[in-house]
């Protein structure tokens, strides 16, 4: 049952991921989410998607989960985005493949 019938529903991928919607999801997850945080459904192709919700006054965000979120979000720094609108999907750079394993390296 939907604790936010009231709400616009946005599912958000990370190619549009916007500043704004990065700093709530970071503020919400300050340390990263886990599975008792995600929110599994399927769309209108009938694919499963995996997401974390994110809440506005208005909206309701289901941030679709990925390598490219978890690492953006593990990187993010506010003053990379001051010079964007917060509503700019360009803003948030997809991580190059190479960054995203010398991330992995230094877990290991």
């Amino acid at each position: 049952m939907d604790k936010h019938p009231h709400l616009r529903k946005v599912i958000v991928d990370f190619k549009k991921l916007t500043p704004e919607v990065l700093k709530l999801t970071v503020e919400r997850y300050p340390d990263g989410y886990d599975d008792r945080d995600v929110i599994t459904f399927r769309n209108a192709k009938g694919e499963r998607i995996e997401a974390v919700e994110v809440l506005t006054a208005d909206t309701k965000y289901l941030v679709k989960i990925s390598e490219k979120l978890e690492y953006t979000m593990e990187n993010y720094d506010a003053a990379d985005y001051a010079d964007f609108e917060d509503d700019d999907p360009t803003a948030v750079v997809e991580p190059s493949p190479e960054d995203m394993a010398d991330t992995e390296d230094e877990e290991d």
